[in-house]
């Protein structure tokens, strides 16, 4: 049977959705107008004020703020509501430029653990459920999200933030955690260790996953379910917005419910800005309704995806994004060719290779080079050299067929590409561009 943490939001008719974001967005609206210089000057630029905005059939009119905004206010520039007012700071784990910083006001945590609370309650949790918190803590907004939705679920949340595998699992199994939240690459890692530690999936008490902060694909969430024995949920969010909990699956798995009555969801171009018709895949932009302390208006995330409002089996009437596709700004362009990691995950699963792998982008005499370095699964290890060398050349025409170009592929040993605790490393271009 379907769990709802709050059914009559979750499930409430469109119509009374649409009339609520309407109510909120042109409070909103008035909110940032008043309080947040920056974006009024923006507004002001295309001859915009807050009369302007009667419904969220306006929404298009606004401007646009991207993370260059975010980065040239820091820190305080896009503050809606004074510091004495702020209870907490969240930053991006970005490590160039200058670090996006959110403020929140009390009121802000409320509503972002509330949305990860309809997160947890979708993946099975109840307060009868331990659940496990190895995204991050500090800074990150992964741990202190996931940790304050699992209280207000009424979980017994077990707070072990990311590394210190061996302790991981040594809760898992001791506590009998049945909800496991953390980055796919890092469950991914903890089931092939509870592998070579001898626990087979009826040994493990997981049931379900929450896993986001980082792209994945179905091929790695089969693995991941095949490995642990649970059922593999996908969160999304942002630092900029709140974090994670702007939307999440349900038991369907056909999409993430944006939590809608928080944060209004469009596609547009992302050349030339223009929303969208429902179903077409392009940039995805969100609205903030109810943040205070840090109230982003049409904010553009730079992932590639699509919307949906096909009904859904699992009863919640919100709009479901789909997986993100990849990134306007992570896209690379090789020789001409745009290429998603996500792409080159997927040929190697298909192989065969769940394990850790990464992808190695460099310009040599004027010419990109594509070089993707594989991990071998210890049962599939071989010292071999016409073994390994035939298994390179099958990847890279499965490679080649996906891409369109050729890569080199290296297959090298188990545990011989580094681990990651956080978000994996999955890309490292070297060129000058």
């Amino acid at each position: 049977m379907e769990r709802y943490f709050q059914p009559e939001i979750e499930c409430a008719p469109r119509e009374e959705m649409i009339k609520l974001q309407n109510e909120k967005l042109v409070k909103q609206v008035q909110h940032v107008w008043d309080n947040v210089p920056y974006y009024r000057k923006k507004m002001e630029a295309k001859g915009l004020t807050p009369a302007d905005i009667k419904t969220i059939d306006d929404l298009h009119k606004l401007p646009f703020l991207c993370k260059d905004d975010l980065r040239e206010a820091y820190p305080y520039g896009l503050m809606g509501k004074p510091l004495k007012d702020c209870v907490r700071i969240q930053s991006t784990s970005g490590t160039t430029g200058k670090r996006v910083v959110a403020f929140y006001t009390q009121h802000d945590i409320d509503l972002w653990e509330d949305c990860c609370a309809r997160a947890i309650t979708a993946a099975g949790g109840t307060n009868e459920s331990v659940c496990q918190v190895s995204y991050g803590y500090g800074l990150f907004t992964g741990g202190p999200g996931l940790n304050g939705g699992s209280h207000k679920v009424g979980c017994l949340t077990v707070p072990t933030s990311s590394g210190n595998t061996d302790r991981q699992i040594m809760f898992i199994m001791d506590l009998q955690a049945t909800i496991l939240c953390c980055t796919p690459s890092y469950a991914a890692y903890l089931g092939e260790r509870m592998k070579e530690m001898g626990f087979g999936p009826d040994d493990i008490p997981l049931k379900a996953g929450i896993f986001g902060a980082e792209a994945w694909s179905e091929e790695m969430r089969r693995d991941i379910e095949k490995t642990l024995g649970i059922k593999a949920y996908d969160i999304y969010g942002l630092t900029e917005l709140s974090g994670p909990g702007v939307s999440f699956e349900c038991s369907a798995q056909q999409g993430m419910h944006v939590n809608e009555d928080h944060f209004i969801p469009e596609i547009i171009d992302p050349v030339t800005g223009e929303v969208l018709p429902e179903g077409q895949q392009g940039e995805l932009v969100f609205t903030s309704l109810d943040k205070e302390a840090f109230p982003l208006l049409r904010y553009r995330t730079r992932d590639i995806c699509t919307l949906t409002r096909e009904k859904c089996p699992c009863g919640r009437t919100h709009v479901r994004m789909g997986k993100p596709k990849g990134r306007t700004d992570d896209m690379l362009i090789i020789r001409g060719v745009n290429v998603f990691p996500s792409q080159i995950e997927t040929v190697l699963i298909n192989h065969g290779y769940a394990a850790n792998y990464q992808i190695v982008v460099d310009r040599v005499n004027n010419t990109d080079t594509l070089d993707v370095q594989v991990e071998m699964t210890p049962e599939m290890f071989t010292d071999n050299v016409g073994e390994i060398q035939a298994r390179q050349k099958a990847l890279v025409e499965g490679l080649r067929s996906m891409l369109g170009l050729t890569a080199r592929v290296t297959l090298v040993a188990p545990k011989t590409i580094a681990r990651s605790e956080g978000k994996a490393v999955r890309v490292v271009d070297k060129r000058k561009i």
